[in-house]
């Protein structure tokens, strides 16, 4: 029998042990822990749900790579078209991990209404295009539907929506105006058929989704050239990777860039979110650690006596320390369970209740988004007991210099 365990036990279960000196700093310990926990949880649920929020939007309006001319256009804009007879459309046999292609192109124009006019990137798509994303943010109508003759339905977002006084199913007209801004611009009358709010505000208040073949028709494009592709892969850990294989695979014509390329300043932000993940994670174990330490360190010398007497009848350094580590562990699993309790209970009341909310100019989301994977919370529970187990091993030498003479005469 593992009588280290079995007196471990018994010290927990006295009565004495619970109404002793030590009590309140053992409550200290287990409620340093428990917060820590709890923060911890805290702090990766929303930091990594931030960042795959952020990128799940900016790969649903761009796609994860995007084929264009090799040209120094830098703007939202597509000017010169491609050719969709290329070796990886409609489908990359190539390269592995590819989810979905699709086509597009830009064109800025300006919505008029009776009362108020405004700038947008007017993106159109294909019969090909993977509405799945919209799915989760279109909050009234239908998708518009490209499948058969030119259509003049149209996804708007709620913010144009609302700034223009359009309504669903209502009709307006978008304006382009031609190389020669001495000629009448173009005039298209079209139809929300859909809204959509994202929260994404510097794509809400800009784009608008229709048909492609107009953008054709008015670029003077045939109907095999669009203005690129949008690439979608199966694992977004993989992008630089899935890039570049990509980029090798198309024409020297072509570019393929990466959201991340696109985009450096955002995925720079976020990427800062690892590191205070990190810090949080830290800064939590060694203040859970410090605070068993001195438990530790309280309750040995608040049993020093008994020290004592266990070394009279022939127990070892190893077995007693064994004793207190015991004591040690059933604290830190204590305060696991209720940060564990506590951490979930908060994080799921946010996942479905989202009653926190965040300004979308700042953070690009409406509520703070919640990630949750059983993976990180059991690496998490393992993490910090063992690192907090081993922080405690070394201050548990002092029972080595326990004189088991002195000890059982004190008192």
């Amino acid at each position: 029998m593992n009588y280290e365990l079995f007196i471990a036990k018994r010290i927990i279960a006295a009565k004495q042990y619970k109404s002793s000196i030590s009590s309140p700093i053992i409550k200290i310990a287990i409620i340093a822990i428990t917060v820590g926990m709890v923060i911890m949880m805290i702090s990766i649920a929303t930091g990594v749900g931030l960042q795959e929020k952020i990128r799940e939007k900016l790969s649903g309006f761009n796609g994860h790579i995007q084929i264009t001319n090799f040209d120094n256009n830098n703007s939202e804009i597509t000017l010169e078209p491609v050719s969709i007879e290329q070796n990886f459309y409609p489908e990359f046999k190539t390269v592995s991990g590819i989810k979905n292609i699709q086509v597009f192109a830009t064109k800025p124009g300006i919505i008029r209404t009776e009362a108020d006019f405004e700038g947008i990137i007017f993106k159109g798509v294909g019969n090909d295009y993977d509405w799945t994303f919209f799915k989760d943010y279109i909050i009234e109508g239908k998708f518009p539907n490209y499948n058969n003759e030119v259509s003049n339905e149209v996804l708007i977002s709620s913010e144009l929506s609302n700034r223009l006084k359009i309504e669903l199913n209502e009709e307006f007209n978008i304006l382009f105006i031609k190389e020669d801004p001495s000629k009448a611009p173009w005039i298209r009358v079209v139809k929300a058929v859909g809204i959509y709010n994202s929260g994404f505000q510097d794509f809400d208040r800009n784009f608008v989704l229709a048909d492609i073949r107009h953008i054709q028709k008015m670029n003077k494009w045939e109907q095999g050239e669009v203005g690129g592709f949008e690439v979608f892969i199966d694992d977004f850990n993989l992008i630089n990777q899935k890039s570049n294989e990509v980029y090798s695979e198309t024409a020297s014509t072509l570019n393929a860039q990466s959201i991340i390329d696109k985009y450096p300043a955002i995925f720079e932000w976020i990427g800062l979110f690892d590191t205070n993940i990190y810090l949080i994670i830290i800064i939590m174990i060694l203040v859970a650690g410090i605070n068993m330490i001195t438990a530790l360190l309280v309750l040995i010398l608040e049993r020093t006596q008994m020290v004592g007497i266990l070394k009279a009848l022939g127990s070892n350094n190893n077995s007693i320390r064994k004793i207190f580590l015991y004591n040690a562990g059933y604290l830190i699993i204590r305060g696991l369970f209720w940060g564990n309790l506590i951490g979930l209970f908060i994080l799921l009341t946010q996942k479905y209740g989202k009653f926190i909310s965040l300004n979308p100019e700042t953070y690009y989301v409406t509520t703070v988004p919640i990630f949750l994977d059983v993976s990180y919370i059991v690496l998490l529970n393992i993490g910090t007991l063992v690192l907090c187990f081993l922080m405690l091993i070394v201050p548990s030498v002092i029972i080595t210099k326990i004189n088991p003479v002195t000890s059982i005469k004190f008192e």
